[in-house]
């Protein structure tokens, strides 16, 4: 059954560039069944919604379990960077730009905290 695309579904042009930068399927063991696209599909959802796992909607191919496990798969075995870093120099790249940029900017955010001081939260109880 074909199901309506959601905003977050990847277009043709982007699987086609990502696609070949997926690590095949691993020798020995069983057949992989499910449909890639649909995994990626499935946690671009979740990166763009914010989420949880077991909230990836029912009906896309790929469930949550194995949308987490690849997920997991690819920050291992580095797909994750490699995917980033091929996608930033093509952008780089058809910007007119060196492929590698020459500086990065870090931002911090400051939260005030209220102190607590004393021992008050190393006491034993007294009686």
């Amino acid at each position: 059954m074909e199901r309506k695309p959601y905003p977050t579904d990847m277009t043709d042009e982007q699987w086609r560039l990502v696609e070949a930068m997926i690590p095949p399927e691993k020798p020995g063991g069983r057949h992989r069944e499910v449909d890639m696209r649909e995994v990626l599909n499935g946690i671009h959802y979740l990166v763009r919604t914010g989420c949880q796992w077991r909230a990836i909607p029912h009906d896309m191919a790929a469930n949550w379990n194995t949308c987490r496990h690849y997920f997991d798969r690819f920050r291992r075995d580095g797909t994750w960077e490699r995917v980033h870093d091929t996608l930033r120099e093509r952008t780089r790249r058809a910007a007119g730009r060196q492929e590698q940029p020459s500086a990065g900017v870090i931002d911090s955010q400051t939260v005030k905290t209220v102190e607590k001081g004393g021992r008050a939260g190393t006491t034993r109880g007294r009686s």
